[in-house]
């Protein structure tokens, strides 16, 4: 065992026993640890009640509880901020690792862990720099998500009725879009009032250009053919709303063309990439969204008189062309003078020729006339009598026909006795007629009549119906046309 300590310990305490023991003349107490914990978050924070901090973030991340946690870091040293959610929902910008900041708050300490860090208050980002790295960060982030493709790109409407415009209703960027309107085209335009600058400026716009979107065609709200976001310009911190990603994702979405008119020419930001079409100033957007009336109601005139011109143009080239062709054309008394010529030949030449044949005629007349003396025709006469006298009249030529006609008439009257109606009733046959007197062939056509007769070979009998009533009297039948002589028979 190691020897009982003395006073000349050069330590000054007595720490050789296995027992803590005060020593004399001493009042401090050993403290706790988190008593000793207590003592160091009261004097870092009253000494550090309030500091600013330049460094990089590292280590960025949202807890589900809103809370934002961080560590800020240059080249030779690390501290761990907080930012509780109230303060965190007020940051105008989205933090990530690799960004410059300066945090504004004050040091404390964690008992927990032993560590110090500091409450973060506000977060700003440390110089245009900066936020111009954030900027290019998240520009090429929602690039390579497709939403700045050219092919994504719309054509704007030529002649927009409704146009809608999201911007501040009391600066001079809608007086200006409004005057610019009037002057080319007036239309009709629907104002939604958004903050274009400072805190929650980025969510206003985004809702009225979702807002404009989600309106039903045909409702009571006239949904616009055209957007335009505007506002006028300033420096990039003023423009900032316009490249948070919640505007620039609205304006992707949105269902109807978009112009982005935000600040002056040389400003850019990612609304523009994200927009159909950007223009310089919002007074260039005014002249984009809809085109001059006056040059639209000169266009129409002047096509209106080119129409006319070309309908009219073929007419008066056929006029022209007919006009050259009739002067190409014969007249007309040239025409008919050889026909005339020829008819007054024809009517001379007729005249002589009657003459001719008339005297030709009196001619033969007066020859045939010297021909025609009584001795001649009472000559002629007497021989036509003489062979009139020597011709015999031949009897067999008057007896042939008579033959043939008689055979003839012989087998018709036995074909006619042969194919007679009434010839099969010698035989037991009867014919069946109704009370008209017509024959009846089929039992159906006999069970349709209410009295029957039948026709024997020597007479007739009459059925009675059997319900015993007697038939009633039958007609006198009607008599037969008798056949008329035809014109070849010889006997008729």
């Amino acid at each position: 065992m190691a020897p009982p300590p003395t006073s000349d310990d050069p330590s000054g305490l007595d720490n050789a026993g296995l027992v803590a023991r005060s020593r004399s003349g001493d009042n401090a107490e050993p403290l706790t640890i988190s008593e000793i914990s207590a003592l160091l978050k009261r004097t870092v924070e009253d000494r550090f009640g309030f500091v600013r901090l330049r460094g990089e973030l590292s280590g960025v991340k949202r807890a589900a509880s809103g809370h934002f946690y961080c560590a800020l870091k240059d080249e030779g040293a690390v501290i761990d901020g907080v930012m509780w959610k109230g303060n965190a929902a007020r940051m105008n910008f989205r933090a990530e690792d690799g960004l410059e900041v300066i945090a504004t708050g004050k040091l404390t300490t964690y008992p927990g862990r032993s560590k110090y860090q500091i409450v973060i208050d506000s977060l700003e980002l440390a110089g245009e720099g900066a936020l111009l790295a954030l900027l290019e960060k998240t520009r090429a982030r929602l690039a390579a998500e497709g939403l700045f493709a050219p092919e994504r790109k719309r054509r704007l409407p030529f002649l927009p009725q409704v146009i809608g415009v999201v911007t501040s209703p009391t600066g001079a960027v809608i007086r200006d879009i409004l005057h610019r309107l009037a002057d080319r085209f007036p239309s009709h335009v629907l104002v939604w009032p958004v903050l274009v600058q400072g805190q929650g400026a980025a969510e206003q716009v985004a809702a009225a250009v979702r807002g404009f979107s989600a309106l039903a065609p045909g409702g009571p709200i006239p949904r616009p053919d055209l957007v335009i976001v505007a506002r006028g310009g300033g420096s990039i911190e003023d423009l900032w709303s316009f490249n948070e990603e919640v505007v620039v994702r609205a304006i992707a979405e949105c269902s109807i063309p978009v112009i982005s008119a935000v600040g002056h020419e040389t400003d850019t930001t990612l609304a523009d990439f994200a927009a159909d079409r950007r223009a310089p100033t919002p007074t260039a957007a005014a002249e984009m969204a809809v085109p001059v009336r006056a040059d639209l109601a000169f266009t129409l005139s002047d096509l209106a008189s080119r129409q006319r011109r070309a309908v009219y143009r073929p007419v008066e080239l056929g006029r022209e062309r007919l006009a050259a062709r009739a002067r190409l054309l014969p007249r007309p008394e040239n025409l008919l003078q050889p026909q005339a010529q020829r008819l007054d030949d024809l009517g001379e030449r007729l005249r002589r020729a009657l003459g001719d044949r008339s005297g030709r005629g009196r001619e033969r007349l007066a020859g045939v006339a010297a021909r025609l003396s009584p001795s001649l025709l009472t000559r002629s006469a007497t021989e036509a009598g003489r062979r009139l006298e020597r011709a015999r009249l031949n009897p067999a030529l008057i007896e042939r026909p008579l033959r043939q006609g008689a055979d003839r008439l012989a087998a018709l009257s036995r074909v006619m006795s042969q194919l007679h109606p009434e010839k099969p009733l010698e035989r037991g046959y009867a014919i069946v007629r109704d009370a008209q007197g017509r024959a009846l062939t089929t039992r159906a056509e006999a069970a349709g009549e209410t009295a029957l007769t039948l026709q024997f070979r020597d007479g007739t009998l009459d059925a009675v119906p059997a319900d015993g009533t007697p038939p009633p009297p039958r007609p006198a039948p009607k008599p037969r046309p008798s056949n008329p002589p035809r014109q070849d028979d010889l006997f008729g």
